[in-house]
């Protein structure tokens, strides 16, 4: 059974665990040219909580937010990706500019997201905390990130 779900199952599979007294984790992102910067935040995210809900983008969000060429890899792939690797335990998408819609219908125990994002700039910080959840960084360990690989390839390939 996939773990791949509409948001109106997300949003069931989170009141459940909220019955259940489960502590639910969430963050999101475009996550296009999955790499070890992505595994390492993952893993992570998922150590502060009993269960990790990821929000991926959708290409037409991505599209928007990072220009035409992107994503690289189609949603349905990366949602495949994403949704085998061991610390996540669901995944949705989200069609907004931002996550805000997403994170009011599900109000997670924990949001997280890079340490690149200050605190007070986090979309969603203020209903997580208003209900009671926490809102934390991740640090990140290396200096990978899709553009970056991006770039790697048209410069090692271009002729």
């Amino acid at each position: 059974m996939s773990n791949i779900k509409s948001r109106k199952e997300i949003k069931e599979i989170r009141d459940q665990l909220k019955k259940e007294n489960k502590k639910v984790v969430f963050t999101n992102g475009c996550f296009d040219l999955i790499h070890a910067g992505h595994v390492d935040y993952l893993v992570k995210a998922k150590e502060m909580g009993d269960v990790l809900i990821l929000a991926l983008n959708t290409d037409a969000s991505i599209k928007r937010i990072k220009g035409e060429k992107r994503p690289i890899l189609l949603q349905d792939e990366r949602a495949f990706i994403t949704s085998n690797l061991k610390p996540v335990d669901f995944v949705t998408f989200f069609d907004e500019d931002t996550p805000a819609e997403i994170i009011n219908e599900l109000i997670p125990d924990i949001l997280v997201k890079g340490a690149d994002w200050s605190i007070d700039k986090i979309v969603g910080r203020e209903v997580v905390e208003a209900n009671g959840g926490e809102v934390k960084t991740i640090k990140f360990v290396n200096d990978q990130s899709t553009s970056k690989i991006i770039q790697s390839i048209i410069s090692k390939y271009k002729k």
